[in-house]
């Protein structure tokens, strides 16, 4: 069993998609093909962005905003505590000083109410300057930027809305991607819409940031790649993986209704045996992860010790908060406490969620964790 059925995707696709990749290898345009121009306006126009500048991958993205910002030393932003790794990692590489924040216990995303009491510590404490809120639209669903926007105007701060896991999810119609004043998502290849290898997008409207973006992507290049006015770096998409991307979104949308359909099934068996992921009114998820929560760590242990017996993957998503990661020792800030995060990281699970996910087996995950609870529970 796959936890995200990447070979029945290409099963079910195989022609479109390899027609799509052999014309590329007959071209032999394998950098800055025209396949990479058509995907950025196809993205564009689907998030509902003015622009988008496609890269390396997801991390790189994140990085590329920030250096079109010009964070660096002495600048604070602001991460979620529970999150992957290259949320604060980015953060990090340009001199900056992440500072995590606890997530909201019903939607994991980052926690308004804890966003603003940090914001208020880093600024009374002085040292660091309040710069940017980098917010992670976590599992699928768009974090509550009703909320996150009202707070980044109050502080005149800047807006990184990571999109990897969040990209086709919405809110009120409006796509995941076009609430920052710059967002990012990644293609890799388990992400909502992925590629066969690493890639990435930024997504903004502002016409200075884009010009920016497209000049770091590429060595800092000025008319050309032989002319160079800033220190970039080196990160684009190759034409396989636009090509690929290119084919991928004519689905992604049936996809995505799919996979809520997936979802819906799951809360339905489960909703009454373990804490269930929860997906507010006027948001639409894209289920990158369908995630439940235990009791304890122990019993997190057991249902997964089940699942493998019988052959069904799961994951933790994530086992340790970004404030304990030893590469942070000493770039944390000091004062803050993350009780939801830490919670999750011992109780949270992750379980197969995709598109091909046949009822049968969903079943057959249900029944091993509804045994392997109720049996606890007893």
């Amino acid at each position: 069993m796959e936890f995200r059925d990447l070979k029945q995707q290409y099963r079910e696709h195989k022609e479109q998609i390899d027609r799509a990749m052999q014309q590329v290898i007959d071209n032999t345009n394998f950098i800055s093909g025209f396949q990479v121009n058509d995907l950025e306006e196809k993205l564009s126009e689907y998030v509902g962005t003015k622009y988008c500048i496609t890269c390396g991958n997801g991390t790189d993205a994140l990085q590329l905003a920030l250096m079109a910002w010009n964070i660096g030393p002495g600048d604070a932003v602001f991460v979620p505590d529970f999150t992957f790794f290259s949320s604060g990692e980015a953060v990090s590489l340009v001199g900056a000083t992440p500072v995590f924040v606890d997530v909201d216990e019903v939607t994991y995303n980052i926690s308004p109410a804890s966003l603003e009491n940090a914001i208020n510590e880093v600024a009374g404490n002085g040292g660091l300057v309040p710069k940017v809120v980098i917010t992670v639209d976590l599992f699928g669903q768009p974090a509550d930027y009703d909320a996150i926007n009202k707070i980044v105007d109050k502080y005149h701060l800047l807006l990184l809305e990571d999109g990897a896991q969040g990209f086709g999810g919405s809110i009120r119609k409006q796509k995941a991607c076009s609430f920052g004043n710059i967002a990012i998502t990644s293609f890799f290849p388990a992400k909502p819409l992925g590629c066969y290898g690493d890639g990435g997008a930024v997504f903004t409207d502002n016409d200075e940031y884009a010009d920016i973006l497209r000049s770091l992507r590429v060595h800092g290049k000025g008319t050309d790649k032989y002319d160079n006015i800033r220190i970039g770096v080196n990160s684009r998409l190759d034409t396989l993986q636009a090509a690929i991307l290119l084919e991928k979104l004519k689905f992604f949308d049936e996809e995505i209704g799919q996979c809520n359909l997936v979802a819906a099934e799951y809360s339905n068996r489960l909703k009454e045996i373990v804490k269930i992921p929860v997906v507010l009114d006027n948001m639409v998820s894209s289920w990158a992860q369908y995630t439940i929560c235990l009791q304890s760590i122990e019993q997190r242990t057991q249902v997964m010790q089940g699942l493998r017996a019988v052959g069904i993957p799961s994951a933790i998503y994530y086992k340790k908060p970004m404030h304990c990661q030893e590469a942070f020792k000493n770039k944390k800030y000091e004062g803050m406490i993350y009780p939801i995060t830490e919670k999750l990281c011992s109780t949270c699970l992750s379980l197969p969620m995709h598109a091909y996910l046949e009822e049968e087996t969903l079943n057959s995950i249900c029944d091993v964790i509804v045994t392997t609870v109720g049996e606890k529970l007893r």
